[in-house]
């Protein structure tokens, strides 16, 4: 019943409570000492069922252990490096990424490395979209030792819970979180309170039996994760694994990580035996064949966390021939190329208002760092002059609105990487001190570097020689 609003009197020598007034109190006998009181009942109820529940128990965090939480490395120095080193005992993780992208290929690979190498016992792998063959046949496939795998082809929530429980595994699979039903719950599978409470469920098991869950996720048509933004936030480690679906390489990326870093990323190559971590990803975002260099491509460098990647970026510019100039790019931020091609006009004096611009990142490769600006903006005036840009320079600087090169983060692991590429030469902004030009030249001395303080003097230093 919902508390309300009432008003009692009051004694004040006794504190007996009346519905009506009186001159007299009929507890104590005095006269005039009843007084009119506000009573909220429902405030009232909770103070009452508050003071019957008995308190939490305080921990003091500076009498807390700290030793460091050992992880689980899987020996797959991509997974461990997103993950931030490893797997960490009772930790729930998401994997989502597009049908067929290689989700339960690769949990089955890090399943097994894990297990192989930390000598633990079984992995139960929950499936409600596949059948005990068809995840046999995958295992198979890529080499898995199936001692460790147990299946269960179940989507009740209880029941699996139950299984668990009884079994004990040292790690849990769940393929696909939008599959499971709790019969407790009148929606369907798939539903927003039931992919909410699952996941609370979920999480639960893993903190209190410290065993680590995958679960993975489907995704919508716009690539989002299906299911609420609360799936997000209950788990610990959002992963999404990506491909253009046109290479066979993918790439694993961590959006949310309570125990490492979010800017880290994987790369693998599938292959017909499972995914194959690449040693040395820069090569595969540049071209293969150097020699069929064509005007409107340029090199530069970008970071994906700490870690640097050659790119090769193609730009292709023609006059457009019907209505509004078109701007399209691939891997590239489309709004930011709208600003690039606005700053060249207005501060290059190079027409491109009537041009049709697009923009290609080889590869696949997609990314926001803005030091790619000045290739970016090379490239398209490369294209349309119709000059080549020497292959052996690359280009660093993001781009201000007034033309000018700003500085780029990580600069010495970016030279590192070019250098380690083979190049010879880097343009990059103005804006070092002499100091830290002359470090910079006895640290590389294998790259001669060309100092710009705007585009303009880029544009002069490359297409004037």
């Amino acid at each position: 019943m919902a508390g309300k609003v009432r008003t009692v009197y009051e004694c004040s020598n006794c504190g007996a409570q009346f519905p009506k007034w009186s001159g007299r109190c009929l507890e104590c006998g005095k006269w005039g000492t009843l007084g009119e009181e506000i009573v909220d009942d429902k405030k009232k109820n909770e103070t009452e069922i508050l003071s019957k529940i008995s308190s939490a128990d305080i921990i003091d965090l500076e009498n807390i252990s700290s030793a460091k939480t050992e992880r689980l490395p899987s020996s797959i120095l991509e997974v461990d490096r997103v993950l931030g080193g490893g797997l960490i005992p009772g930790s729930l993780i998401l994997l989502s990424g597009e049908p067929g992208v290689g989700k339960s290929t690769l949990l089955a690979q890090i399943a097994d490395k894990i297990i192989k190498n930390n000598k633990k016992e079984s992995v139960l792998y929950v499936s409600g979209e596949e059948s005990a063959t068809q995840v046999k046949l995958r295992l198979e496939r890529l080499s898995c030792n199936l001692k460790y795998f147990k299946f269960i082809g179940e989507t009740n929530l209880e029941k699996i819970i139950s299984t668990i429980l009884k079994n004990k595994p040292d790690l849990l699979i769940i393929d696909s979180i939008q599959t499971i039903y709790s019969s407790l719950l009148p929606s369907e599978a798939g539903g927003v309170s039931q992919i909410r409470n699952i996941a609370v469920k979920f999480m639960e098991l893993a903190k209190r039996y410290d065993i680590p869950v995958f679960l993975i996720g489907h995704i919508t048509k716009d690539g989002q994760i299906a299911g609420p933004k609360s799936l997000e936030h209950i788990v610990d480690v959002v992963l999404n694994l990506e491909n253009d679906g046109k290479s066979a390489y993918s790439v694993l990326r961590s959006s949310k990580n309570r125990f490492g870093s979010v800017n880290e990323i994987g790369v693998f190559e599938m292959t017909g035996d499972g995914f194959h971590e690449v040693k040395n990803p820069s090569s595969i975002f540049l071209e293969g064949d150097i020699s069929h260099f064509f005007a409107g491509s340029s090199f530069s460098c970008v970071m994906e966390g700490n870690r640097p990647f050659l790119i090769n970026v193609q730009a292709l510019v023609s006059r457009t021939v019907f209505g509004y100039p078109q701007r399209k790019s691939s891997g590239f931020d489309l709004n930011r190329l709208q600003v690039l091609s606005a700053v060249i006009s207005k501060k290059q004096k190079i027409d491109l208002s009537n041009q049709d611009i697009i923009l290609n990142i080889v590869g696949g490769f997609k990314t926001a760092d803005t030091a790619l600006d000045l290739s970016v903006c090379l490239s398209v005036i490369s294209s349309f002059l119709n000059k080549e840009v020497s292959r052996k320079i690359v280009f660093l600087g993001e781009l201000g609105l007034g033309g000018e090169l700003r500085p780029v983060s990580y600069l010495d692991s970016r030279l590192r990487e070019i250098e380690k590429m083979g190049f010879s030469e880097v343009l990059l902004g103005d804006y070092l001190s002499n100091t830290e030009k002359d470090r910079l030249k006895k640290t590389f001395k294998k790259l001669s570097f060309v100092f710009c303080k705007n585009l303009g003097e880029a544009i002069l230093n490359i297409f004037s020689k």
